[in-house]
């Protein structure tokens, strides 16, 4: 017994330490695991919590409650908390709720990650590149590109309230999740728009809301799909951007226009909810009647006329003004000017409406011709100066052409336009006037009289006439018979002597004879020659007063034949010498084969044209 009683407080001590030993391996252990607790005292900022160890611990009360509320907690609650460590220097074991309810969200989220299903979490802070969101104590990260579908610019009304998010990502040992709100919405966004293209159909109205506005339209969420409202189809009336209709987050009813079951693509419209303005409209708008319209578009064609809401015409720049032509339309009416129009043309199939705005005016060329019949002559600038003409400004504003065959009776066109320059004041005669083609027909040759009309009767083939040198050129020389009648001499016809026929011997204004060989009033042809001039007078010389075998030299024969001529002139300037006495067989002969062969010999050009 005493060897017992000898060995019994040894092996208790022993026995003592090895079960502290125990306890103190077993609370070593437990740090950093959530335990379960009993609250066994509520103090004025915290909770005192038994976890079975050798101290107890104190939580703060805010962490039994949420943010703004008051914690709901009394003695003889049991809660979960989480074991920092078994004690700190005041001997109390360190506890947190917070950290229990963390691990606890852990614990779900990794399962719900496992799974792929969807956790429940609050968006409660921005950082950068994204927002953090409260998943039941456990903080996760929400990249801005997965907050929705389409880009948010304002974040504020999703904040503060549950949203489903989808966990993409998560690492416990960093404490890292990544959600997505924008997945939950497309898998949501999915099953709605499956079920509303199944029952979907042409002529069905929805009701949707404005999610997005471009130039060209809006997309419509019509739960779970969206439609694309054209601006076309937003209203019956021009409107020129979808954003004098619609705003982003509107409510509106329309629609279905058309629908692709393949590319599922949905047109919608809302003006075909309403009434259309064009049915009945060639009875409301009759041609030729007058009306009151305001400006709404001015293109490079004319102005649209908006004649009441939804129904619109064209008044084409040709229609705006009687006389300003090739001007922009912008520079005769402006936007949302109010005009008064003529109805021209109605097709109500195609919803056209042809306008027009100088029917309500007075037409100057109904007034033109009352005052100004054909045949006047008046005054005016010239405009501008084409390629076929000049254009003369006339009383009323408008204009007049001049043909450039109208300029002259003698130089061609591009000759005669070289006198003229822009903004010259000239004399011209009304030829002729066209008010349906709003042509008025000038001339300024028209003036003066044809001076070929009035020579026909003077001037004949064969006549031997005194003209005036106006041009000298290298094939011969031009002319003026008379006042405004030209001619020409070609260089063979300038001289019986070949070393004579040279156009540089003659000067400008100075005269001489020469014989009518070509008069053509129908083309104004004149050709004229001294060459047969002279061999006329030398045969009419040998005439008159007898040849070479007479004992009379060549030399006496054609003095005495130029000094009757001169007399002659005196008297009668253009008299015929068809009087002369014809020359014996054998001398007529010769003289006819020597001007044969000189005619042959000089043929080296012809006259130029007139016309």
């Amino acid at each position: 017994m005493a060897d017992t009683a000898a060995q019994t407080p040894e092996a208790g001590k022993e026995s003592f330490a090895a079960l502290l030993e125990e306890s103190l391996g077993q609370a070593d252990g437990l740090e950093g695991t959530v335990l379960k607790g009993i609250v066994i005292a509520i103090e004025s900022d915290a909770a005192v919590i038994d976890v079975g160890l050798k101290s107890e611990g104190r939580v703060a009360l805010k962490e039994f409650s949420d943010a703004g509320e008051s914690a709901e907690i009394k003695v003889g609650d049991e809660v979960e908390v989480y074991l920092e460590r078994m004690e700190n220097k005041d001997g109390l074991a360190m506890l947190s709720r917070e950290k229990a309810k963390r691990e606890e969200a852990w614990t779900l989220l990794e399962k719900s990650f496992k799974d792929t299903a969807r956790v429940t979490g609050v968006i409660f802070g921005r950082v950068k590149g994204g927002f953090t969101v409260d998943l039941s104590g456990a903080v996760a990260f929400l990249p801005g590109s997965q907050v929705d579908i389409r880009p948010v610019r304002d974040v504020g009304p999703l904040m503060g309230s549950p949203q489903p998010f989808q966990i993409l990502k998560m690492d416990r040992s960093r404490g890292n999740i990544v959600v997505s709100r924008r997945a939950v919405l497309e898998e949501t966004r999915a099953v709605q728009r499956a079920e509303l293209i199944a029952g979907l159909k042409e002529g069905q109205v929805l009701d949707g809301v404005v999610k997005n506005i471009t130039d060209y339209g809006a997309f419509v969420d019509l739960g779970g799909v969206d439609g694309l409202l054209h601006v076309t189809d937003i209203s019956w009336k021009r409107i020129n951007h979808p954003t004098e209709s619609l705003t982003i987050g509107q409510q509106v009813k329309v629609q279905v226009i058309r629908f692709n079951p393949e590319t599922q693509r949905i047109s919608l419209g809302m003006k075909q909810l309403e009434a259309d303005p064009w049915e009945g409209v060639a009875a409301k708008y009759p041609i030729g009647t007058k009306f009151t319209g305001r400006i709404t578009n001015i293109t490079d064609y004319g102005a649209f006329v908006e004649l009441e809401a939804g129904i619109e015409g064209l008044v084409h720049v040709s229609e705006m003004s009687w006389t300003k032509k090739n001007v922009h339309p912008g520079k005769i009416v402006s936007t949302s000017q109010e005009v008064e129009i003529m109805v021209l043309d109605v097709d109500e199939q195609k919803r056209r409406i042809s306008l027009g705005l100088k029917q309500c005016l007075n037409n100057p060329w109904d007034a033109f011709v009352e005052s100004t019949p054909v045949g006047t002559e008046l005054s005016g600038e010239i405009k501008n100066i084409t390629e076929f003409g000049l254009f003369v400004g006339l009383p009323g504003e408008i204009d007049g052409m001049v043909h450039f065959s109208d300029l002259d009776w003698n130089l061609p066109g591009e000759e005669a336009v070289k006198q003229y320059n822009k903004g010259d004041e000239v004399k011209v005669k009304v030829l002729d006037v066209d008010i349906a083609k709003e042509r008025i027909s000038l001339g300024i040759k028209q003036l003066t009289d044809d001076p070929f009309a009035g020579a026909s009767s003077e001037i004949k083939k064969g006549t031997v006439v005194t003209c005036t040198v106006r041009q000298v050129l290298d094939n011969g020389i031009e002319v003026e018979v008379q006042d405004g009648l030209v001619g020409f001499i070609r260089k063979a016809e300038l001289s019986r002597e070949r070393t004579e026929q040279k156009p540089e011997r003659f000067a400008i204004g100075e005269k001489l004879d020469a014989k009518v060989t070509t008069f053509d009033a129908k083309t104004r042809k004149l050709a004229l020659s001294i060459k047969q001039r002279e061999a006329e007078e030398e045969k009419k010389a040998m005439a008159d007063y007898g040849s070479t075998e007479s004992g009379a030299s060549l030399g006496d024969i054609l003095g005495a034949a130029i000094s009757k001529a001169a007399k002659d002139k005196e008297t009668a300037p253009s008299a015929d010498s068809a009087t002369a006495k014809k020359p014996k067989s054998t001398k007529k002969k010769a003289a006819a084969k020597e001007e044969s062969e000189d005619e042959a010999d000089n043929d080296d050009g012809g006259e130029p044209e007139t016309d």
